[in-house]
């Protein structure tokens, strides 16, 4: 029997691969018979990250996101070296609590250019002549934030919202390619992200309440992210897959 999930023969790479969703979708695909190409800014957790890993074939490439206007060139080298790539996950990105009395143009603009310009930049390279497969994917890390309000996260918000609607606009784009591009919209998920963010506990349970399934894992996210790279994906482009435990259904 086929699985339509096998990655084999493809190269993928995860930005954001040093930790979270980002390390968990890695190994993921390497169990799946992918070749990863992990990116992140620290090469120690990327070498951790490395070590979870199933097979063979996989690099490191740390790379800071911050420089978006070098990240196209980054991946055509990439791709020149191992091969046009069969998939990429654009896991990298910033959370922060920032009311609205608190906010300043260079904190909107930070959190701006780390959660969608680099995404704009990483499909840029993406599309490149000889730089992805025909038929192959992307799947960029929106959030539930996206699509539901809630207090001291509106720029957080913004920017993962503008993300969804960036990716139905490049799917369309890139039809023509042969190239897809979807979003999965996670809500809260078990990661130090979630446990280094400055909260009370009671804030820590009723967030959790709030999801009526609880709170997601890494490999939650992870398998939806490997649906819509693989053949079981083949017929989706332009979508967001919400992957929220009930939260934005509430």
């Amino acid at each position: 029997m086929v699985n339509p999930l096998d990655m084999q023969g493809r190269t993928v790479l995860v930005t954001g691969a040093s930790s979270g969703i980002g390390r968990e979708t890695a190994v993921l695909l390497s169990e799946l018979n992918a070749r990863v190409v992990l990116a992140g800014r620290n090469r120690e957790r990327l070498e951790e990250t490395l070590g979870r890993m199933s097979g063979e074939g996989h690099r490191i490439e740390p790379f800071d996101l911050n420089e978006t206007d070098a990240i196209p060139d980054w991946i055509r080298r990439i791709a020149t070296e191992t091969g046009p790539l069969g998939g990429l996950v654009h896991s990298a990105g910033i959370f922060r609590l920032l009311p609205l009395q608190t906010e300043n143009t260079s904190k909107v603009e930070s959190l701006m250019h780390i959660n969608l310009t680099s995404a704009i930049m990483i499909v840029k390279g993406f599309r490149r002549s000889g730089c992805a497969l025909r038929g192959s994917g992307a799947v960029l890390l929106s959030s539930a934030a996206g699509l539901v309000g809630a207090p001291c996260i509106s720029a957080y918000s913004a920017s993962k919202g503008a993300l969804i609607a960036f990716a139905r606009a490049a799917a369309m784009e890139l039809a023509a390619s042969g190239l897809r591009i979807n979003c999965v919209a996670p809500g809260v998920v078990e990661t130090e992200m979630v446990h280094s963010s400055p909260q009370t506990p009671e804030q820590y349970e009723a967030m959790k309440r709030s999801h009526p399934l609880g709170f997601g894992s890494p490999r939650d996210v992870a398998h939806a992210i490997a649906f819509l790279l693989a053949d079981t994906g083949r017929w989706i482009t332009g979508a967001t897959l919400v992957v929220d435990g009930g939260y934005s259904a509430a």
